[in-house]
C-alpha cells in the first residue's frame, strides 16, 4: 500500500493557458497525449460515499468503474479510493466488459458501504503532465450523467490535479501558484449539479 498527497486546483477556462506557462517554467513534461477518461461511480442507497466526502471524514471510500471509450480495446478498471488520515491510495482491478455490465445490474458489496449500484457517470478529457515527482494532470471537458436518466449536465470549469507521495514536493510547486487550492469532487459536484436542476 503506497500513501499519496493530492491536492486539485479549481480554474476557470481562461486561466489554463496561464496554468501551463507556469508548469512549463517549471519543466514539467507531457507523459501522455490528451484522452478521454469516463467513470460510472457506484453508491449505496443512503448516500454515504457522497456525505462521508462532503462532510470530510475518515475513512471513506469512492467506488468507480473507469475506462477510456476512444481506446479500441475493452480496458475497463474497477476503481476504489481510499481517503484515511495517513493519506490516500487506491486499488484497481480489471474487470472484462462482461463483468461491467453483471456490476451495472447487480451492483457492488462493499465491507464499508454494504450494497452499492451505479449512480453516476462521469466524463472528461484529461492531460498528463511530469514534473520530478509530481504527476499533474489537467481535467476538462467534464460532463455529467446520472445512471438512471439520460439527462447531461456541463461542466464548464477545469479541475487541476496534482499527485505525489511528498508533501514538499506539493508545497514547493503550489506556493507560487495564482490559482487557489480547493478540496473537490467531480463525484459530488456532478450529484450537487443535478440537486441545483
Amino acid at each position: 500500500m503506497s500513501f499519496r498527497i493530492e491536492e486539485k486546483l479549481f480554474i476557470r477556462n481562461y486561466a489554463v493557458s496561464d496554468f501551463k506557462n507556469f508548469i512549463n517554467k517549471k519543466l514539467a513534461k507531457k507523459i501522455f497525449e490528451p484522452r478521454v477518461v469516463k467513470s460510472l461511480y457506484f453508491e449505496n442507497l443512503k448516500m454515504q460515499m457522497y456525505d462521508d466526502s462532503i462532510e470530510g471524514l475518515t475513512p471513506r471510500k469512492k467506488i468507480r468503474i473507469r475506462n477510456y471509450p476512444e481506446q479500441k480495446i475493452d480496458n475497463y478498471n474497477l476503481e476504489i479510493k481510499f481517503s484515511s488520515v495517513e493519506g490516500r491510495y487506491k486499488t484497481k482491478k480489471k474487470v472484462k466488459f462482461e463483468d461491467f455490465e453483471y456490476l451495472k445490474r447487480n451492483g457492488i458489496l462493499d465491507n464499508q458501504y454494504g450494497v452499492c449500484l451505479p449512480k453516476l457517470y462521469v466524463s472528461y478529457v484529461r492531460e498528463y503532465y511530469l514534473m520530478n515527482d509530481v504527476r499533474i494532470t489537467i481535467d476538462k471537458d467534464i460532463s455529467y450523467q446520472l445512471f438512471s436518466k439520460k439527462m447531461t449536465i456541463n461542466d464548464p470549469n477545469i479541475i487541476i490535479e496534482i499527485k505525489t507521495h511528498f508533501k514538499k514536493d506539493i508545497d514547493s510547486l503550489t506556493e507560487n501558484f495564482p490559482i487557489q487550492i480547493i478540496r473537490f469532487s467531480k463525484y459530488c459536484n456532478g450529484i450537487e449539479s443535478f440537486k441545483r436542476n
